[in-house]
């Protein structure tokens, strides 16, 4: 507590008691001296209070100016520390820094040889995965094409061998008895793919007492009748012909872009084809040995369809000559239907011959249920005895029931087996 609050509270309680004693004593026992000594006594209190307050009021300001001066000094005396701490942080800190920096780099440098190092090395290891693949790529690449190129090689060969064939069949093909083994070769190629041997004739004499013989001659089904009167075969004629001549001609023409050449060379291989049927048709044909029409063949399909493209030259052919023209793939065709009509007329034929069969099996089917109906008498005969043997061994049973059984090898040995 401070001095003024000291001599407050003293005052106070003089005064205090003043009053209290004032108060309890009676007003005519206090004097004026008494009064005069009090109200002296309160002034130089106040003024000891004033003083005393001035006192401190003064004491308290040299004491806060002394503060001031104190924390001033003191402040000074700190901010000069803080500053020469913060600069001492500052360079340790840069020194720090610039040690980490050292350290970072040569890790840095380090890192940096260390991957150099590494990446020379998986660069080397893949120069020398890609050289080795590379090489081997190359390697079958270059065998692969070397391959080929002996391929190609080969089929040159062949393609000029090819070409050596081709030019030595079209020698060959120049003459015309040549020409004719080679349709004729086509066309036995052909039936024999369809047919049997049975079915079909070669180099068949078609008319009595003729030298001419056609190539080839389908046995149709079915028998024909001579002028006598007596059974025949009868013949469906096929003949090959090949005129490569006018035929070549006319394809030069039109390569040339000749326009009369190339109709000059049609109308000689219309008149070839023309000639070629009347003589099929009068060496050939002869009803009824043989049917009323012929086949001319056509071994090739581009000539075959050349004259396709004649206008009105097939409707000639059949109507004039009752010939029929055909090329490979449209004799082929022809020759399966035929063979498709030959085997529905056996059909049939066999499906007679099976009525008939089935009709005898109905006869004979008969006579075996008379057959089975006096088996089944017999049979319940016998039926009929065996219940009655069947009764008579109960009955022997039956009687031989009091009889004592013997001993199976005693009982074989009385009764032996035969």
């Amino acid at each position: 507590m401070s001095l003024e609050m000291m001599l407050v509270v003293l005052v106070g309680l003089i005064l205090l008691g003043l009053q209290l004693y004032l108060i309890f004593k009676p007003k005519e026992k206090i004097d004026n001296s008494f009064q005069l000594g009090l109200e002296r006594l309160e002034r130089e209190l106040r003024q000891e209070l004033a003083l005393t307050r001035q006192e401190q009021t003064q004491t308290m300001t040299q004491t806060l100016g002394v503060l001031q001066q104190t924390l001033g000094v003191q402040q000074q005396t700190l901010t000069q520390q803080l500053t020469q701490q913060l600069g001492q942080l500052g360079e340790s800190n840069a020194r720090r820094m610039l040690d980490v920096r050292d350290v970072l780099d040569k890790q840095l440098e380090a890192l940096q040889k260390s991957n150099s190092a590494k990446l020379d090395e998986m660069r080397q290891t893949v120069d020398e995965k890609l050289q080795t693949t590379l090489q081997a790529r190359l390697g079958e690449s270059f065998k692969q094409v070397a391959e080929r190129l002996e391929q190609v090689h080969k089929g040159l060969g062949e393609m000029q061998s090819l070409a050596q064939g081709v030019g030595d069949l079209k020698h060959l093909l120049t003459n015309v008895k040549t020409r004719g083994i080679f349709g004729e070769a086509q066309l036995g190629a052909l039936i024999e793919q369809i047919f049997v041997a049975e079915q079909y004739g070669v180099q068949v004499a078609t008319k009595p007492n003729s030298r001419e013989r056609v190539d080839y001659a389908i046995k149709m089904p079915g028998r024909s009748t001579d002028m006598a009167g007596e059974p025949s075969q009868l013949w469906l004629p096929i003949d090959a012909k090949f005129p490569t001549e006018d035929f070549e001609r006319l394809l030069d023409a039109q390569e040339r872009a000749d326009v009369a050449g190339a109709e000059v060379a049609g109308k000689a291989l219309e008149m070839r084809i023309r000639a070629e049927a009347k003589s099929i048709s009068e060496k050939y044909i002869e009803p009824p040995y043989t049917t009323d029409f012929a086949i001319l063949f056509l071994p090739s399909e581009s000539l075959y369809a050349e004259v396709l493209r004649r206008p009105g030259l097939m409707d000639s052919l059949q109507r004039d000559y009752r010939i029929t023209l055909a090329g490979p793939t449209t004799l082929l065709a022809m020759l399966n239907s035929l063979q498709m009509g030959f085997r529905t007329l056996a059909l049939e034929k066999r499906s007679s011959e099976v009525w008939q069969v089935l009709g005898a099996v109905k006869t004979e089917f008969g006579k075996f249920g008379d057959v089975l109906a006096k088996v089944k008498a017999q049979t319940q005969t016998v039926l009929n005895t065996l219940d009655s043997a069947e009764q008579r061994s109960r009955a022997m049973g039956r009687a031989l029931k009091t009889v004592e059984a013997m001993p199976e090898g005693e009982a074989q040995k009385l009764l032996p087996e035969e």
